[in-house]
């Protein structure tokens, strides 16, 4: 499994996503990418892509988009 980062989005605080995705989930691949083409929800909110199907996986704010991904990953 894998976690794709929009470098935008990441500026517009899920930076601490990431990081504590990075350090939970060691063993998951996570990729930054400039862009993951998901502007609207970019723009509103928190989110990534995961998996290999890259479904997009939104929260209004970090702290919630953290607690959905662990409810995703099991």
């Amino acid at each position: 499994m894998k976690i794709k980062y929009c470098c935008r989005n990441l500026k517009r605080g899920s930076k601490s996503v990431y990081k504590t995705m990075k350090d939970k989930f060691p063993e998951i691949k996570h990729k930054k990418r400039d862009c993951l083409g998901s502007c609207k929800a970019c723009s509103k909110g928190c989110m990534v892509l995961l998996g290999k199907s890259e479904q997009l996986v939104f929260a209004p704010s970090a702290k919630k988009l953290v607690k959905e991904l662990k409810n995703l990953i099991g």
